[in-house]
């Protein structure tokens, strides 16, 4: 589809159940329930009581180039924190070449920011060695979560209080090694706000991550807004006060949240989240002190 002047394009790297619902958002069963008209089969599964997603890039044509938002889990990783991930093989670039895009016409990657399922195919190996996926593109990186998970600032994180949280750390630094250091070199860490162009402007919105950012679209009267991992799931539209379990910081992140959905409906922007199955967007509206939404069939 297109908003305005820019082309938009969803490429599926992966797409199904992931966890039991709760575990991925914690939040009232009946909240589920009395929604499954909206929630399944997109979203969720009502006969197991698992939660739906897909790992996916947005591929965006804008003033001539070419820009990735997100590159998903990529190929041969270990993966320990999330087993279902772990050394996945999956025909991505395959996906991203049916979409007319080769590697090397990429000019822009935006990572939203560094989960391993955001950063994955900014790289591939290559005679044993992770190299830039994208060879002639700059890698658009929050410097906040360049520096959060930088191994070398591991001490000034919070201690892991489980067992889960500990594997995710260690975890987070397999990431840092195979995904991001190697783009490094190709790569603008930005901080505060960053323009890509006259269409594109990547904001802040911490909690998720530190550095967990926002991409806004606005094309003449068009526009949208990239959310990353703000929503994981549409019941995080109705009731936003329900962070997921990756969150960092779960409280910043629903107060990040519901600012992001109150612009959206009050400014008429189309909300993109980076993990929605189905159709991938939907439109937010007010209602009352609520959020209501309406998928967007198009994209």
């Amino acid at each position: 589809m297109h908003i305005g002047d820019v082309e938009v394009v969803k490429v599926v790297e992966w797409q199904g159940e992931i966890a039991p619902a709760r575990t991925i958002v914690p939040s009232p069963a009946a909240l589920w329930r009395d929604n499954a008209g909206w929630l399944a089969p997109d979203h969720w599964n009502a006969e197991t009581d698992n939660y739906r997603g897909a790992v996916q890039t947005w591929v965006l044509r804008s003033e001539g180039r070419v820009i990735l938002v997100d590159t998903g889990v990529g190929n041969d990783r270990d993966r320990p924190q999330i087993p279902l991930f772990d050394h996945l093989t999956t025909p991505f670039l395959d996906r991203l070449a049916e979409a007319g895009v080769r590697p090397e016409d990429v000019d822009v990657v935006v990572n939203t920011h560094i989960h391993y399922d955001h950063v994955g195919w900014n790289t591939l190996r290559r005679n044993g060695d992770w190299v830039p996926t994208f060879p002639n593109a700059t890698y658009v990186i929050p410097r906040a979560d360049q520096v959060y998970f930088d191994p070398r600032n591991a001490h000034r994180r919070p201690a892991p209080r489980t067992e889960h949280e500990q594997l995710r750390r260690e975890g987070s630094l397999l990431v840092y090694a195979d995904s991001v250091a190697p783009v490094l070199g190709k790569a603008v860490l930005w901080e505060g706000n960053h323009r890509i162009d006259r269409n594109l402007t990547l904001e802040p919105a911490p909690g998720h991550t530190p550095g967990s950012s926002v991409l806004r679209l606005v094309s003449g009267n068009h526009k949208a807004v990239f959310v990353g991992d703000l929503l994981h799931s549409p019941v995080q539209i109705l009731e936003p006060q329900h962070s997921s379990c990756f969150c960092e910081d779960p409280e910043q992140a629903a107060t990040t949240r519901r600012g992001v959905l109150e612009r959206a409906a009050d400014n008429g922007e189309l909300v993109v989240p980076a993990h929605f199955a189905g159709s991938g967007a939907v439109e937010v509206r007010r209602a009352g002190s609520r959020f209501a939404a309406d998928p967007v069939e198009s994209l």
